[in-house]
């Protein structure tokens, strides 16, 4: 199943729920894009697709400085999986084919 295409997805972070939005290509193993929320955008990198496992990273400044690392698993026009922010931990993660 290809993840090409836009999604919109729900972080749950422990500052309640996020939503974003997610523009992906890939080609061969190699993910590309760009996510967006809050008004912000940004290019993700690092990003990989094998099968149905897909990851990413995205850099934010909002709240604060981090990277985000994305592991997830496409199932049809659904995808999930665990969004980690360094030290504070991995957080569930769900979208949809928008």
């Amino acid at each position: 199943m290809s993840v090409d295409g836009n999604w919109n997805i729900t972080m749950s972070t422990p500052m309640g729920d996020r939503q974003a939005t997610l523009s992906l290509q890939s080609s061969g193993g190699t993910l590309t894009g760009t996510q967006a929320a809050d008004g912000d955008s940004g290019e993700i990198f690092d990003g990989t697709v094998n099968g149905n496992d897909v990851a990413w990273k995205l850099s934010i400044t909002n709240p604060m400085p981090l990277t985000l690392a994305f592991t997830g698993k496409v199932d049809g026009d659904n995808m999930a999986g665990e969004m980690g922010i360094g030290p504070m931990g991995s957080f569930p993660f769900k979208g949809s084919r928008a």
